[in-house]
């Protein structure tokens, strides 16, 4: 089955339900699916053939999720940009990934006239919106036109259906693959075990330039539940509006979406009781944090996660294990494995510290053009012939199978010649109410080697100070994991995700 069949399926079963609503409205699904089948049609009169690569650079919006659905049924490769993406950076995607197509907005003509300077390949442009601009075709006028259907492109579930670029150990990003039989199982597994049905209404915050933002749309248009979009989370307190309002019955966010929701708690004059789970990744959610949750919304499911933009998801905990293993990210999610090794190669175990290695149909087909980066990742697994994704990322796991997040392989360092995972010490200062957001790294220190610095961001712009910070660490820490610096401030530097940036952080922090 490939990835657009299931937003057929939908439109079939659900022709006159919302799929999708935004700022500008709403789309049900029998509208989108015929939007799509025009721009696609569209795309493919401009040149688009399958498996070409067709970039989107738009905000949240119904015109970013016609786009998505369209480029797949022309059968070519879909790669969401985030909508503040700089030109340079933008040029390098283009170029890279051999762009041909470009949907983006017509009022930043300026900053995508620059890009597309240095990106000579890509020849069909569509420009979104009304503001006057260059030589291309506009989405209006194409959506405009008569119904038509596009050309069956002859795809397989083996086909490209995305690259998502994301941050590399370069500098400059890397193209992330994924296959149809990639995403479809994906969103079968995910949508499994959240226990999506078509009644939901779910809130999407994230960006749709970001996997986990991208996934609501897909799981919305499998299961055949609506998607509230939300242009950004730029006014915390509208989008709680926004849940009581919508009836929303889903929330999926990272730490720092809900450390900012959680400012605003005990949520007084909103009735958010048909918020029936809350999904967290990106980063593990702090323990401080799931319990103030689940005080305010006892009725609620709490999922904590894992994932990856190489396999989209790792992991889940039941919610109904949640008070006994609070601090872990639960066990592989339907159709994958997963499973630690040490240095050597050999599987940990339980208690033992080791990198995460998953294994299923999840994983990415590789990096875009990154022979050498693709083989680092993807490895030689127990089977003859298959690949199993290394995830650089420090995990232990219980007698049960329950994996627990240590940091990344970059991230945990060594303070007077012993290891420092820098979540240990960010879960014990989310314990104080007044803690929005904290992190931990390690520093250059001419005695210890490396010291522990933390960066705390207070609770509603309240007061904080050194002394309080470092006696609760005292008296919830072993003495070697107090950290030695303590920096407050307005605000830590994130990606465009919302996932905390500890490499800006280790840039700016310099040596003590």
């Amino acid at each position: 089955m490939l990835v657009h069949d299931v937003l057929a399926a939908s439109a079939a079963r659900f022709p006159d339900k919302a799929a999708v609503t935004g700022a500008a409205g709403s789309m049900t699904f029998g509208a989108i699916a015929d939007a799509s089948d025009r721009l696609a049609a569209g795309l493919q009169r401009m040149g688009v053939r399958r498996g070409d690569r067709v970039a989107v650079m738009l905000e949240n919006s119904l015109e970013m999720v016609i786009a998505l659905w369209a480029t797949l049924k022309a059968g070519a490769v879909f790669i969401p940009i985030n909508y503040a993406t700089k030109a340079d950076k933008l040029a390098f995607i283009l170029s890279d990934s051999g762009a041909i197509g470009l949907v983006a907005p017509a009022q930043l003509q300026n900053r995508v006239g620059q890009a597309l300077a240095d990106a000579p390949a890509v020849a069909a442009v569509v420009w979104v919106g009304d503001a006057p601009a260059p030589a291309g075709a506009r989405l209006t006028d194409i959506l405009a036109g008569p119904p038509e259907l596009p050309r069956d492109p002859g795809l397989i579930d083996q086909d490209l259906a995305l690259i998502i670029y994301t941050s590399g150990s370069t500098g400059r990003p890397k193209g992330v693959m994924m296959t149809h039989r990639n995403i479809h199982n994906n969103v079968w597994s995910i949508s499994t075990y959240l226990g999506n049905r078509a009644d939901d209404v779910v809130l999407c915050v994230l960006p749709l330039s970001f996997d986990y933002g991208l996934f609501q749309v897909l799981t919305g248009a499998r299961v055949g539940f609506t998607v509230v979009l939300e242009r950004s989370f730029a006014y915390p307190y509208d989008v709680l509006k926004r849940i009581a309002d919508c009836r929303v019955t889903g929330l999926p966010g990272v730490p720092t979406i809900f450390a900012t929701l959680l400012q605003f708690a005990p949520f007084t004059g909103l009735d958010l009781s048909s918020l029936r789970y809350l999904s967290n990744t990106a980063a593990p959610f702090p323990p401080a944090h799931i319990r103030r949750f689940r005080e305010l919304l006892p009725k609620a499911r709490i999922f904590s996660m894992f994932g990856l933009t190489e396999c989209t998801r790792v992991s889940y905990l039941d919610p109904a294990r949640l008070d006994a293993k609070i601090t872990s990210v639960g066990r592989a999610m339907p159709n994958s494995e997963t499973y630690i090794v040490d240095a050597a190669g050999r599987r940990c175990g339980p208690g033992e510290i080791g990198e995460l290695v998953v294994r299923g149909s999840s994983v990415m087909r590789g990096y875009w053009r990154r022979p050498e980066e693709t083989a680092r990742a993807l490895r030689d697994g127990d089977t003859p012939g298959e690949k199993v994704l290394y995830t650089g990322d420090l995990f232990s796991m219980d007698e049960e199978g329950d994996l627990y997040f240590v940091g990344r392989r970059d991230d945990v360092f060594k303070c007077r010649g012993e290891k420092v995972s820098p979540r240990e010490v960010e879960n014990i200062l989310y314990e104080l109410d007044a803690v929005a957001e904290a992190a931990v790294i390690g520093v250059a220190d001419p005695i210890d080697g490396m010291a522990i610095k933390a960066f705390v961001v207070p609770r509603n712009g309240g007061g904080l100070v050194e002394q309080e910070l470092r006696k609760h660490c005292m008296g919830r820490l072993e003495p070697r994991l107090v950290p030695k610096l303590f920096e407050i401030c307005s605000e830590l530097p994130k990606t465009d995700s919302g996932k905390i940036t500890k490499t800006a952080l280790r840039s700016a922090a310099g040596t003590l």
